[in-house]
Parts: C-alpha cells; structure tokens; sequence
C-alpha cells in the first residue's frame, strides 16, 4: 500500500510518499519547497497574495508527483499560518478546488502529537523525561515525555517569521533586540519554564529546520556527512554556542557563506536560533539531540487514526 503525506508548514511545503508491505516501510519519493506562506502577512492575520499562488504552484506540483506514483491514499496538514490567517480556509478551499487534494487545519495541541509520534519513531526514548522542541515559521511546539507517556504538551505562535517580523529589523541583530527578544520570551514561554520546573527533562531533542541547518553546518565545520540511514544525531552543547555567537554577529550575506547554511532557512535561523539559546539555558544538557523525524512522519505513523 502507498501513502502520502503533505504538511502544509510557514515556511515549507513538504510531500512525502511511501510504500508499506508486510509492515515495512519504504520511502518513495520526498519533496519539500520553499513556500514562505507566511511572508508578507503573518504578522496581519492574512496570507499575501504572492504566497496563495506559490502555494497553489507547490500544491499543482505535488499533484502531478501524486499521481506519477499512483498515490490514492493521502493526508494532508495545514499549520500556523493558515489556521491563524482569515483567509486560510478560502486557501485550502482553492487548493481542493484547483488540485483535488484535501488538506485539513490541525490544532497546535494536534501539532505536538504528531511531532511527538514522529520523534518517538525516530529515535529510542527511555524512562527519563526528555523535552522535545520543533520550531516553525509560525509556531514552536513543546512537548515532554518519554518512551511510556507525554507528560506536557504546549503550542506557542512564536514561530520563527514572527520572531523575525518582531525582532530582527537591522542586520546584524542588535545586542539591544536580543536582549528584548529573551525579555519578551521569558514572558511568552513561562508556561514552559513551569513545566521544565516540575517534569524535569534530562535532555533536549531538536526536530525540523532550524535544528537540521545547525546540524550541516556543525558537520561542514568538522568536514563530516550526515549518515543517510540515521535518523538522530548528536550536537555538541559547546559546538551550538560556537555557532549561535557566529549567526549573531553576521549579516545575510556573510551568513550565506557558512558552510552547510541552507539558503532557505538564512534569514529566520538567528532569531530561532535565540529561540534555542533561551531554551537550552533552562536545562543542564552536554548535547543537543537532533531528529530528522517529525510533523510529517508521525502523521504517518498515525495516519489511520480518527484524530
């Protein structure tokens, strides 16, 4: 049997398609391009119409892919952006009328699930409390558990393209903005501190982009590849903080000179990349644990749930 995953995220539309038998299961084929849905209208409520007709043209592409494969089981996901737009239902009313496919909005509570799911097939949880942590263009789930149960669960619309919009206006960011961005985030995120307080997580597991493009550029500093078999990585807490002072004190342009930057990801990576600061300062960690498991693979995972 095939089956088909679309994750409809700010910054990135992805498509993901696999083959199961005798309960094994083969990826066939994974795109992901580079909407940016919530440019230019994230921090107004409202998807840009620049951005409705990129994401037409990623949803036409993954279409035709869709149907090259033979894919009749699919399931689709909309997150932030266009469960906070006005005119996100008229988006996805668009895409079903004009490709066929059926996306629907889930929840930021839905959202930590699936990601939680997809960590959990990604690598091996034990007894101790882990806190898992995925940030998006839009949003940032928190979730805490470990291999029995999820203790703590949370949804924050602090994504990376509102952090962006509110914070980094001048490049290099200033001392000044990143002192009231961690202000600010002690506010936002005191339900989080609260929950680190009582469940006490022993590690940290970063999951999607900003995670991933820290990860190649660690490992283009240590001229080392990425196992493509490998689903976890490890990242050295002290090679982190190397990388975070050289994020905030470049501009774009020396940014995109970094190896293992990825171009996509250049203009929002310093301020998730704070985001990471600010969270990892909450906990006692020697490493950060880096999964290329998330959203998209626990939709999988639990693809014939009701949910």
């Amino acid at each position: 049997m095939r089956k088909a995953v679309i994750d409809l995220g700010t910054n990135t539309f992805h498509l993901f398609i696999v083959e199961i038998m005798n309960g094994q299961l083969t990826t066939l084929y994974k795109e992901k391009i580079a909407v940016k849905i919530g440019q230019n209208g994230i921090s107004k409520g409202k998807i840009a119409p620049d951005a409705i007709k990129r994401a037409i043209h990623a949803l036409t592409t993954f279409k035709t892919i869709i149907d090259q494969f033979q894919v009749t089981n699919v399931k689709g996901v909309a997150t932030s952006a266009i469960r906070n737009a006005k005119n996100g239902q008229a988006l996805l009313d668009q895409v079903a009328n004009e490709t066929g496919i059926t996306i629907e909005i889930i929840s930021g509570y839905r959202e930590a699930e699936l990601i939680f799911e997809g960590v959990k097939a990604g690598l091996t949880l034990d007894n101790e409390n882990q806190l898992i942590m995925d940030i998006g263009g839009g949003s940032v789930e928190f979730i805490i558990g470990n291999k029995n149960d999820v203790k703590w669960k949370r949804s924050f619309e602090i994504g990376a393209q509102r952090l962006l919009d509110k914070f980094h206006t001048v490049d290099p960011i200033p001392a000044q903005q990143i002192e009231e961005l961690f202000i600010w985030l002690g506010t936002e995120l005191k339900a989080l501190k609260d929950a680190i307080d009582k469940f006490q997580p022993k590690g940290l597991i970063g999951c999607s982009g900003t995670f991933d493009t820290v990860l190649e550029i660690f490992l283009s500093a240590n001229q080392s590849k990425r196992n493509s078999l490998a689903t976890s990585f490890s990242l050295p807490i002290k090679a982190y903080h190397d990388i975070h002072r050289e994020l905030l004190i470049k501009d774009k342009q020396e940014r995109l000179l970094i190896p293992g930057m990825v171009t996509m990801r250049v203009d929002m990576i310093v301020v998730a990349s704070c985001l990471i600061s600010f969270v990892q300062e909450q906990l006692v960690i020697n490493e950060i644990k880096v999964c290329s498991y998330a959203l998209k693979e626990g939709l999988l995972f639990s693809s014939d749930s009701n949910n």
